[in-house]
This record gives C-alpha cells, sequence and structure tokens, in this order.
C-alpha cells in the first residue's frame, strides 16, 4: 500500500501545483473510522519559498513528517485516511480559519479574524509566523491574494472533505471514529522526559471514554508509555468534529519523534517500520471498536 495509491484527490485549479490532500478509501469492508493526517504535507510551493527568510530546515521540522506513511495501512483495516499534502507552515489544518495574526498581511487579512488569541500573538495561527527555532518565517508581509488562495484551495477542501467522510459515514453506520494523528518533539521546555504517546481528548469532551481507554490500554500492552491530555489535550480538530453526544469521537494521538526519526534531519530511522507494525495493531482494534460502538 502506497499513498500513491489514492482513491480522491482534492481538485486543484491550474495554477495550483498540488492537490490539498490524499484521500484513502477502504478496502475490504468498510467501518466507521477515519484517521486524519493534517500535518504531514512536505510540499512548499514557490509563493512560500520566495518570501523565506529562515533555512527550509527550520520549517520541516515543524512538519508531523511521515505520518501519513505510519498510518498508511488504514485502508486495509477498513478505515479511511485522509493526509495533508501541503506543508503546515503554509496554511495550519488544524487551526480555525479565523486564527488569523492581520498584522502579517501587506494590507488587509484574507478573510475573517476572530480574537487574538496566546497561539496567534506567539505566531502558531492559521498562517505560521514563527519555525522551528521561533524566528519569523518572512521576509515580507503576505498578500491578501496569498492568504485567500491558501485558504481557499488548501485550507477550506481539506475540512470540507472530512465533514463530507463524517457525514457519510455518520448516515450508513450510525457512529464514526475520528483519529487525529500528530507528531511531537521528544523534548519539551520544563519537561525531563517526554512519554512515547500522548492521548488529547479535551478532558474527555471530544470522545467516550471507552475509545481513550482502548487506545491506552492497546498501546500500554506493546511496551508504549502513554500520557493523557498534557501537553496535548486536543485541537481545532478535536473541537470541531468531536460530538460524542451525536456518536461523532474525535480522539488526538501524538507520537514522539524520537521513535521513528532524526528530530535533526527529518529523515526516517529504522525506528520506522517497528512504530508502523505497533500502529498497525492499534488501528485494528480501533476498526473493531468502531463496529461494537455502534448504536
Amino acid at each position: 500500500m502506497s499513498l500513491i495509491d489514492t482513491d480522491i484527490q482534492a481538485a486543484a485549479p491550474a495554477d495550483l501545483p498540488m492537490p490539498a490532500f490524499r484521500l484513502l478509501k477502504p478496502q475490504g469492508e468498510h467501518k466507521s473510522v477515519i484517521f486524519a493526517s493534517p500535518h504531514s504535507g512536505a510540499f512548499y510551493p514557490d509563493s512560500l519559498m520566495g518570501n523565506l527568510r529562515v533555512p527550509l530546515i527550520d520549517l520541516r521540522r515543524t512538519e508531523d513528517a511521515y505520518i501519513d506513511r505510519l498510518f498508511e495501512n488504514a485502508p486495509l483495516f477498513g478505515a479511511s485516511l485522509l493526509a495533508a499534502n501541503y506543508a503546515r507552515s503554509y496554511v495550519d489544518l488544524n487551526r480555525d480559519a479565523r486564527e488569523i495574526d492581520p498584522d502579517m498581511f501587506e494590507h488587509e487579512a484574507p478573510g475573517p479574524v476572530g480574537a487574538i488569541s496566546p497561539r496567534v500573538q506567539a505566531g502558531l495561527g492559521c498562517f505560521p509566523r514563527i519555525g522551528a527555532r521561533g524566528e519569523p518565517i518572512y521576509a515580507k508581509k503576505l498578500s491578501f491574494a496569498d492568504g485567500h488562495h491558501r485558504l481557499t484551495y488548501v485550507h477550506t477542501p481539506y475540512h470540507e472533505a472530512l465533514s463530507n467522510e463524517i457525514a457519510a459515514l455518520h448516515q450508513d453506520f450510525g457512529s464514526v471514529i475520528l483519529i487525529d494523528c500528530h507528531s511531537m518533539p521528544s523534548s519539551q521546555p520544563g519537561r525531563s522526559t517526554m512519554p512515547d504517546f500522548v492521548l488529547g481528548d479535551r478532558f474527555g469532551s471530544s470522545c467516550t471514554g471507552q475509545l481513550t481507554n482502548l487506545v491506552e490500554r492497546q498501546l500500554r500492552s506493546l511496551g508504549c508509555t502513554v500520557a493523557r491530555n498534557a501537553p496535548y489535550a486536543g485541537g481545532y480538530t478535536t473541537r470541531r468534529y468531536g460530538r460524542p453526544k451525536r456518536h461523532v469521537h474525535t480522539l488526538q494521538i501524538e507520537i514522539n519523534r524520537k521513535l521513528y526519526m532524526d528530530e535533526t534531519t527529518v529523515e526516517p530511522d529504522e525506528g520506522l517500520h517497528e512504530l508502523r507494525t505497533v500502529l498497525d495493531q492499534l488501528m485494528e482494534q480501533i476498526c473493531a471498536f468502531g463496529v461494537r460502538l455502534r448504536p
């Protein structure tokens, strides 16, 4: 199985060289489960590259690199896999489209601007302003047209595809599990160690506790260390789509990058294959649980 075997891709206009996403559909019996990877995209458009004031590696270290590869066997277990193509530095798909810093633009912002949150102030909004070392990404301010292009042709299509997939599965099965797949740096300020996995269910509000319990038990049974909701409780995706009372259960999974890659060079290492085996077993368990969860 390879991501080049994609069933569905977002339509791209003539001046957009890469579709917004790849959507792999299940093989065999369909299950009511979606795995989504909003931050593993590694395509950097020329419009971004021509405006950089930092080395590209500074942006690459913010990617959830290879997460799409780690979960690419999801269709073998009956689940869908939605994977972003564009780098999160271009537009962050795990942010609300209104999380915009208007000071990043020459004139007006490309869309409605919400309240300026601490995350936006820190440079981590829908249009990231800083790279991995905390330095400003851009040599000059962005144009309205550039920002509008990113929202219209990347952010909106990705979330339309995810919303449509959830709606279709909910109609067919009555319930849906969405696993939002991410990676995290192996070190964090103020933390001596990081676990292998962090599960974010927004403190029990984005999915049934049975799902979080199952994932934690499965990972621990395979020798992994697991934490819940600290330092990652879930982001825009879990907040927007997690509706357990309506039978839509969303869980964020953060994977420690030291398990499968060199964080300096952003190259995979021998741990990638071993971790894929762990995640294949986890995906199989989640898909089986999805069947039992149906109302």
